[in-house]
């Protein structure tokens, strides 16, 4: 890879990442789906609860069963993507999400934040666009979500 490429990718990546909490919180939870390559996984592995989702209509259904009047705002942060040839690459990347269900309108007292961890992620260059491999979830610091 050339440096120009090497920077495009890199930032193609940078953008699925933000992109994906973005559209968890303020946009369509179920289109986070279309991140992903067909094949496309998200997991959160042992020590967390196992849960495993992959394809794209899995992961869509997984997304879309978000409560319903649940606010998150998650900041993203640390974000290091390494392409690992012209069409993958790897990133690690820190969140921290503040959350509430039972949100139903207005401005809700800020609290300690529900989760602090990070995402391991791979990408696929499928037809001139960057999509997410697999993303796992590594959750170290987590606790139930607050009601409002």
């Amino acid at each position: 890879m050339d440096l120009s490429e090497r920077f495009l990718a890199e930032r193609a990546c940078e953008r699925l990442i933000i992109d994906f909490v973005h559209r968890l919180d303020l946009g369509d939870p179920s289109s986070v789906a279309d991140l992903f390559t067909e094949d496309g996984v998200w997991q959160w592995p042992p020590p967390g609860d196992g849960r495993r989702f992959a394809g794209r209509e899995a992961l869509r259904a997984y997304f879309a069963s978000r409560p319903t009047g649940r606010l998150s705002r998650r900041v993203m942060s640390n974000v290091l993507v390494t392409p690992t040839s012209v069409n993958t690459a790897e990133a690690t990347s820190y969140f921290t999400t503040y959350r509430v269900d039972g949100y139903d309108g207005g401005m809700v007292s800020p609290g300690p934040p529900v989760q602090v961890g990070h995402y391991t992620d791979t990408f696929r260059r499928a037809d001139g666009r960057w999509l997410l491999a697999s993303r796992t979830l590594h959750l170290p610091f987590g606790g139930p979500t607050p009601r409002v």
